[in-house]
C-alpha cells in the first residue's frame, strides 16, 4: 500500500517550490534564477502515483459526496482548495503577468485529483462507504 503520508510530505515540498516562484516577482531576475526549479518529473510522479493508488478503488459509477473519517473530509477541502488556487494562479498569469512554469500549473491541476483519490483511499482502508450524490428531483423542492 502506497504511504499516504509520505505522499503527501512530497506534494508539500513541490508546493512550497510552486509558491516560491509564485511570490517572485516576474521582475526581480537575479532573483528567479536562484529558485529552485520546478521539478520536471513531479507531474508523471503524481500520475503514478493516482494510478497506484486507484488500484486499491472500485472504479467511480457516479459523483460522490465529500466526507467519510475526519482526514478524509479534510483531504477533500484540501481538493476545493488547490481547485481554487489553481484558477486564482491562472488569472494572475494572465491579469498580473504573474511567471510561473507551465508544469507549476499542471501539478496544481493534478494535485487536486491526487487528493480527491487520497481520500477516496482513506476511506476505503477505514472501511467507510462512499455517499453518492443523488441530484434532487423536481418534486423534491
Amino acid at each position: 500500500q502506497p504511504d499516504l503520508v509520505r505522499i503527501a510530505e512530497e506534494a508539500q515540498s513541490v508546493l512550497l517550490v510552486v509558491g516560491s516562484h509564485l511570490a517572485t516577482p516576474a521582475t526581480a531576475e537575479k532573483a528567479r534564477r536562484i529558485l529552485p526549479p520546478l521539478p520536471t518529473e513531479a507531474v508523471p510522479r503524481m500520475e503514478t502515483t493516482i494510478d497506484s493508488l486507484e488500484k486499491e478503488l472500485e472504479p467511480l459509477r457516479s459523483f460522490i459526496l465529500p466526507g467519510g473519517t475526519e482526514e478524509s473530509a479534510l483531504l477533500h477541502v484540501a481538493r476545493t482548495v488547490c481547485r481554487r488556487a489553481e484558477r486564482a494562479v491562472a488569472a494572475a498569469a494572465d491579469r498580473d503577468g504573474v511567471a510561473l512554469p507551465p508544469e507549476g500549473l499542471a501539478y496544481l491541476n493534478r494535485l487536486s485529483d491526487l487528493l480527491f483519490v487520497m481520500a477516496r483511499v482513506l476511506n476505503r482502508r477505514a472501511g467507510r462507504a462512499e455517499t453518492p450524490w443523488l441530484p434532487p428531483r423536481p418534486e423534491d423542492s
